[in-house]
């Protein structure tokens, strides 16, 4: 069976691959196309387009290093009855100090220390606080909202958590449906979103949701761009309808250096590197090797596996 790379993992890795798995053909290519008799493509996603899976009879499996699939033809995918798998889980540790890490730096004030420093100042900035007693609202909490929120509870946050199906989250103090996002907007001091990008969640965030918010809030997306328009988002900010933001990712990436919210000094941007850690592809290979063992097997019933209707 061959399975093709379309990116290169590292020398071990591949020898790991082949190793593990003697009788499969791999084919490592950083943006190469895939064969046309590839029976599985492992890819970070962004390649997959409808000539490439249009020219891949034999393909029955594209494994996904990487949690997001909706710039992916879904619908092509579906109606050919390919199976998509992704990397969900393995950000959980980096996104999750991440984070807290931004969290924390805002609360205890450190950017100010830190410019205070390399002005040689000796100089005890005002607006530091506590982050013990404070409440978050963790907005879609899979695998790396858990996380952030066991997090949270540690420093003694209230986390609520907000999801598709209002089910309970262990440890989190309160858990309800995505319908009810409203409800809960206007008590939390922290807005955490990780949402994916789906049909539902396109600009969820509206101009009528940060005006519930407290006019101290900090709103953070760590999810999808596309979750808030940036029009929206300024002029939540502009307006003081929220305190501030943290955002690692924008409806146009790279930030166009027009954007407004390069010049709000309440506004935290990071270039979408939250996930970032040097065990990622390990991470992600671990999954892939897990999956590869079940369909060696037969088991089509593998870790991850996307329900390409609902586009994660």
């Amino acid at each position: 069976m061959k399975i093709s790379f379309t990116f290169e993992p590292k020398p071990a890795v591949q020898q790991e691959l082949q190793q593990q798995f003697p009788t499969h053909d791999f084919r490592f290519g950083k943006g190469a196309a895939p064969e046309r008799d590839t029976a599985i493509w492992v890819t970070y996603g962004e390649d997959v387009k409808v000539a490439a899976i249009e020219n891949l009879p034999e393909l029955q499996w594209i494994s996904v290093a990487s949690a997001g699939v909706e710039k992916m033809p879904l619908s092509l995918l579906h109606s050919k009855e390919i199976i998509v798998t992704n990397a969900r889980g393995i950000h959980k540790t980096p996104m999750t100090e991440s984070i807290i890490g931004h969290i924390l730096a805002i609360y205890r004030n450190l950017p100010a220390i830190y410019t205070l420093k390399n002005e040689q100042t000796w100089e005890k900035p005002r607006g530091s606080k506590e982050l013990r007693g404070s409440s978050a609202l963790i907005v879609g909490p899979g695998a790396i909202g858990e996380e952030v929120g066991r997090v949270l509870t540690a420093f003694g946050v209230e986390v609520t958590g907000c999801n598709r199906s209002g089910k309970t989250i262990e440890g989190f103090s309160n858990t309800v449906s995505l319908e009810k996002l409203d409800d809960q907007l206007g008590s939390a001091d922290i807005v955490i979103c990780l949402l994916p990008s789906t049909p539902e969640t396109h600009r969820l965030f509206t101009i009528e949701k940060f005006q519930l918010m407290k006019n101290t809030a900090l709103f953070m997306n760590f999810g999808r761009g596309n979750v808030v328009s940036e029009k929206v988002l300024v002029e939540a900010l502009k307006a003081g309808e929220i305190g501030g933001a943290v955002l690692d990712v924008f409806e146009v990436e790279p930030l166009p250096e027009s954007s407004e919210l390069w010049g709000l000094p309440n506004v935290v941007i990071s270039p979408h590197v939250s996930s970032h850690s040097d065990f990622y592809v390990e991470r992600a290979m671990e999954i892939f090797s897990r999956n590869l063992s079940k369909w060696e097997q037969g088991e089509i019933d593998l870790e991850n596996q996307v329900d390409l209707k609902l586009g994660y």
